[in-house]
Formats: structure tokens, C-alpha cells, sequence
């Protein structure tokens, strides 16, 4: 019997790791015949991720499946960290892949039941990796941590560049609207990823569209049923062959593997949910890079004191250090931010919390909204749970994903949806509190349409990786592919 390994690399951010971590499971677990590695570029983006990644370092992990830290090469990055780190850390990390590699072929050359080398799994914003690949003679993968749309806007903008000669950072304050393949609706400019309007970003942004083009395939983080417009433009004969696999999000009881002070905080919040009606509570939770500056949260705060509408909601302190991009912290004190008195008023109908379980949350039956940045594993985790969105994007392509969900899928309703944070700088946008109590009371009605459709389409998304789902035959028809790469 053939046996395949699989390497695996997501760049060091949150939502890339948990995804193929969740992959690489599924793919040991569906089939005895393959192995899979994952490897840990370091240093990763913040403090949440470091946790998680110490977490799977000492969790038990299905047969079959590996995780390896790479050395921290924090020094040889730390002077490009603000603009061309990712670049230059997969330069730097390139040695250790091939060495660890080597040592992983040159076992199963020992062992003619060990399983072969089959192809690389890189990140999209790792496909740089490609000549590691090349030089073993495998194929590579590219798998996309955000949706399918998004894949056709990279081809989309790329060609705009390449072929029209558009200067695409023109359209970072443009009130043109760009048919973009995918969407089934015209897509304000504006919205465009945040990449698309710094130069030294947009290079790179081209740099990893363009080798998408040379992928053996593209396997995306979405279920067929979701995205079937963007998946079928995709599917267009002129690109890679497109595997949708999704949903890959976090499983619920992932939090349980918490140190000690974190597990009392979760519980927490679990019992406070416990005690709460159903659909009842609005949560608001912005990722691991989401915060606001005072202002911003005084009228969040204000809305959800007129709101009508229980809540609970992650508040997380931005980093002080002006120009740096580092992740928020938690605040010791949630009054030296909040308007005075507002915990005493809200005691019945709220809580604020710094760190929150997000997959957990939006599980529990008493949560009937969700406010959120729009980041594309939160995305799903919303679909995959039933809980329908307020949008309120803040950086990368989450503009992009909020009119998606709002616009094109009717799934989500609007907070702010050119909302923009700026990480190097002030962003002098304030929401008001009457925009966002509009939005809160919306998304928070029982019998809406987009709460209608949030329920069946999580129907759907919980079919989509069981025997005879589409993501199910999607992933068979890839576990082939890849066994097929064995001589």
C-alpha cells in the first residue's frame, strides 16, 4: 500500500495555523495512507498564536500527524518586521525546511513502510517556499485561508496590473466599482484588501497572485454551497484545479487546554452565558488584532447601554507604541476606558471581557448576534454556528469579505463596511453609537431574513465535510491526487 507525507506551512498568524492544523487532522483522519507535518515558522505575529502553538506542541495530536516549531529567527527579521517581514522570515526559514525535509526522506528511504515525500500544503502568502519543493521534486499545493472570492480578486487585480497597466493603489480613496470575477455583484474600490494601496505591499500581493498561476492546485478554506459563484469563476479551465475543503475552523472544547488563570476566565464567561435567555446576548469580538482608541469605545459603549439587548464583549487595549505594528493586550482595568459608571449600569444586561473562546461562545444557544471584524475563519465560525453578523472590518481583506457576506450573500448586515484600521498610524473614523445600535438591533431580530438564511446555510456547512457532502468528495478527489505523486 502507497503512503504519502505531506508538509504543510501556514504563515504565523491565527487564523492560517488553526486552519491547516484543522486540514492536516482531516486528512490523517480520513485516510490511513497519508502522514502529515506541519511546520511552524517563528516568530509568529502575537501573544494568542504563541499560546496556541505551545498548545498543539503539548496536545495529543492524531496518529499520523506532526507539528514542528522552526527555530525563532526573531533577530533577522525584527528590522523588516513593519513591511517585507513575512519575505524576508521564508528566506530565512528556507534552510531549516530543507534540512528537516531531508532528514524526513532519508528515514523513509531506511524504511520502506515509512511513507514518501507526496507534495507540499503552502499558505498562499507562503507559496515563496516553492523552490524547497521544486528541489525535492514534489509537487506543491497552495491553500487559501480565506475564500474563494478573494482568489478571484487576486487573479482579477493582477491582471489589471500585468496586462492594463492600472495603478491599483489609486483606488484606495476612488469611488469606482470593478466587476470583479466571483462577485456577483459590482465591488466598491475602496474595499479592495489593504495590501492593493501601499506599494511595497502590492508588490508582494502580485508577486504571490502571479505564482498562484504555477500551483499543482488550489485548495480553498470554503464549502461549495457557500461560495458556489466564486468557486465556479474560479473553476474557469484557465486556472489550477480548485479544491473547496471547507470549513476549517476551530472544534468547540479546543479552549480546554488553557493555563490555569485562562480556564478560570472561560469558565466565566460560560456560566455568565449559562444564566443568559436564548438568542439573547450580542457578542462583539474583533480577533486577535481588533481594538479601538478611547473614543471609539465610549460609543460603543453608549450603544450597547441603549441597545435594548444583553451583551458580551471582548475589549482589547491597542499597543501604545505608535508606528510599530504589535498586537492589543488586555486592560488591567476596564474603567480606565470605559465611560464612568457604565459597569454599574450594564451589571444585569452585560459583561465585558479582554480574551474571549470565540469558537465556544458562538456555540452556546443564549448568543443571538455577533459583531466582528470580518476576518474569514470568524466568518465561517459564524456560518458554521448560526449566528448571523454585524460587520465591522478592520484591516486585510475583511472590507473585502464584508460585502460579501452582506452584499453578495445576504448573510450579514452592516456596521461599517469601509471601515479601515490603520496599524502605523491614528484612524480618525468614529463610528457613532446610533450606527452601531441600528446595526445591533438588526442583526439581532428573530424571525429576519439574514438570520433565516445564516440557519440554513449552517445546516449546509455542517453537511459539507460528512460522507456525500461536497466538501467530503472535494478532499477524496485531492487525497488521490497526492497519493498519485508516490512512485
Amino acid at each position: 500500500m502507497k503512503k504519502a507525507e505531506v508538509v504543510l506551512i501556514p504563515i504565523p498568524a491565527m487564523g492560517h495555523i488553526v486552519a491547516l492544523v484543522e486540514l492536516a487532522k482531516l486528512l490523517v483522519q480520513r485516510d490511513d495512507r497519508l502522514s502529515t507535518t506541519i511546520f511552524i515558522l517563528h516568530p509568529v505575529l502575537d501573544p494568542s498564536t504563541t499560546k496556541y502553538t505551545e498548545s498543539l506542541a503539548a496536545s495529543t495530536l492524531p496518529d499520523r500527524m506532526r507539528v514542528v516549531n522552526l527555530p525563532n529567527l526573531e533577530s533577522k527579521t525584527e528590522d523588516t518586521k513593519d513591511r517585507n517581514w513575512l519575505t524576508s522570515m521564508i528566506e530565512s526559514q528556507k534552510p531549516h525546511v530543507e534540512e528537516y525535509v531531508s532528514k524526513m526522506r532519508t528515514q523513509s528511504q531506511l524504511s520502506p513502510d515509512s511513507p514518501q515525500l507526496s507534495g507540499f500544503i503552502f499558505d498562499t502568502f507562503v507559496s515563496g517556499m516553492k523552490d524547497v519543493a521544486n528541489g525535492f521534486g514534489v509537487p506543491w499545493y497552495v491553500f487559501s485561508a480565506s475564500g474563494a472570492a478573494f482568489i478571484c480578486s487576486m487573479f482579477y487585480l493582477q491582471a489589471l496590473h500585468d496586462d492594463e497597466g492600472v495603478n491599483l493603489t489609486e483606488f484606495k480613496n476612488s469611488d469606482a466599482l470593478l466587476e470583479v470575477p466571483g462577485l456577483a455583484n459590482p465591488l466598491p474600490a475602496k474595499l479592495l484588501p489593504s495590501m492593493v494601496f501601499r506599494e511595497d505591499m502590492l508588490a508582494i500581493f502580485l508577486e504571490h497572485a502571479r505564482t498562484l498561476k504555477e500551483t499543482r492546485s488550489i485548495l480553498v478554506n470554503t464549502f461549495l454551497e457557500f461560495e458556489s459563484y466564486a468557486v465556479h469563476s474560479l473553476s474557469n479551465g484557465k486556472n489550477p484545479p480548485v479544491y473547496p475543503v471547507g470549513p476549517m475552523v476551530k472544534h468547540l472544547g479546543d479552549a480546554r487546554d488553557l493555563r490555569s488563570d485562562e480556564s478560570n476566565k472561560y469558565r466565566d464567561i460560560m456560566e455568565w452565558l449559562d444564566d443568559q435567555p436564548p438568542l439573547s446576548v450580542m457578542f462583539l469580538c474583533f480577533g486577535s488584532w481588533g481594538s479601538f482608541c478611547g473614543k471609539q469605545v465610549k460609543e460603543i459603549a453608549c450603544a450597547l447601554e441603549h441597545c435594548g439587548h444583553r451583551f458580551l464583549w471582548s475589549l482589547r487595549k491597542p499597543s501604545s507604541q505608535k508606528g510599530k505594528i504589535e498586537s492589543p493586550s488586555d486592560y488591567l482595568n476596564f474603567q480606565e476606558i470605559l465611560p464612568e459608571g457604565f459597569l454599574d449600569r450594564t451589571l444585569k444586561i452585560g459583561k465585558v471581557i479582554g480574551w474571549a473562546p470565540q469558537v465556544e461562545i458562538l456555540a452556546h444557544p443564549a448568543v443571538g448576534g455577533f459583531a466582528s471584524h470580518c476576518g474569514w475563519n470568524s466568518t465561517l465560525e459564524s456560518v458554521r454556528f448560526g449566528v448571523p453578523v454585524a460587520t465591522w472590518p478592520l484591516y486585510a481583506e475583511q472590507q473585502f469579505n464584508a460585502f460579501q457576506m452582506v452584499i453578495d450573500l445576504g448573510l450579514a448586515v452592516e456596521i461599517k463596511m469601509d471601515y479601515r484600521r490603520d496599524f502605523l498610524g491614528d484612524n480618525e473614523i468614529i463610528v457613532s453609537s446610533d450606527d452601531i445600535v441600528k446595526a445591533i438591533k438588526h442583526v439581532m431580530e428573530e424571525d429576519s431574513e439574514v438570520r433565516k438564511k445564516v440557519k440554513e446555510m449552517s445546516r449546509i456547512s455542517e453537511k459539507s465535510l460528512k460522507d456525500g457532502g461536497s466538501s467530503f468528495s472535494s478532499l477524496g478527489r485531492l487525497i488521490e491526487d497526492m497519493i498519485d505523486n508516490i512512485s
